[in-house]
């Protein structure tokens, strides 16, 4: 490691301002702190997010679950509303990483992050969530913009993010062994305006697939997917899997998702 300033803020107002003359937020330091030592990021302020209450917790708000930036991938697994609510929610949330990164990562973080095989994003443009920040709200669809991209402005810091509850919805994800990413992770969410599908660890960012999604809002069950085509030309090869098994493994685990939604 090396020196740097560490400050600690007591309101987001504090951090807005800090961030705003330097600083880099940390969230659950999940990434970052991994960088770090890598020397693949050398901020020279950090701005420590873990303490401010009002980026933290779940509430409900009419039919929306609206989830605090700093609540950890731990608190979603366990919190009695998204069990409730959105069990596939939390249900992701339980599968991310191990104990000790679920007890220190936060979803904020893992959203401003937009790492291509993350989980979150699935859920959060499956849903078509709504991201608040200090400054604005952001639809899902227009938030990821690629591979760690997003439309976050510099300085700008998501508060929470609000998830319309869905008729049903499920999650299935392939992991990589190692690393427990996914090597393609598929959320659906069945709504009153039909089906959706967002597919993560397949290609260089999260998105959504038109043909499931249509096959799945005629009919809601595995079978109806069996007959949808799916490109491989758009995604990715890597030393853990080729594009073709990919894309063999996205109606996988969309028949496996919409199983257990309807199960």
């Amino acid at each position: 490691m090396y020196a740097f300033h560490y400050e600690r803020p007591n309101s987001l107002d504090e951090a807005a301002h800090l961030i705003s003359n330097g600083g880099q937020a940390l969230a659950g330091g999940q990434t970052m702190l991994a960088a770090m030592k890598q020397r693949l990021m050398q901020p020279e302020k950090l701005v420590d997010l873990a303490h401010l209450k009002e980026l933290q917790g779940v509430c409900l708000d009419g039919d929306q679950l609206i989830i605090g930036a700093m609540t950890t991938h731990q608190h979603v697994e366990s919190n009695p509303e998204v069990l409730k609510h959105i069990p596939a929610l939390a249900h992701l949330a339980g599968g991310i990483g191990d104990r000790q990164v679920r007890a220190m990562g936060t979803i904020g973080g893992s959203v401003a992050n937009n790492d291509p095989a993350a989980c979150y994003p699935s859920a959060v443009l499956a849903l078509d969530a709504n991201i608040h920040t200090h400054q604005r709200l952001i639809k899902a669809s227009d938030f990821f913009l690629g591979m760690y991209a997003t439309a976050l402005q510099p300085g700008e810091l998501i508060k929470a993010i609000s998830f319309p509850i869905p008729r049903k919805a499920a999650y299935a994800k392939f992991k990589q062994p190692a690393s427990r990413f996914a090597l393609v992770g598929v959320f659906v969410a069945l709504t009153n305006a039909g089906a959706r599908v967002a597919i993560t660890g397949a290609a260089n960012g999260v998105f959504r697939h038109s043909g499931l999604e249509e096959a799945l809002s005629q009919s809601f069950s595995p079978e109806s997917i069996q007959s949808v085509s799916v490109d491989a030309s758009n995604l990715n090869t890597d030393l853990h899997a080729s594009a073709a098994y990919r894309a063999n493994l996205i109606k996988v685990q969309t028949q496996r998702a919409v199983q257990q939604a309807i199960g």
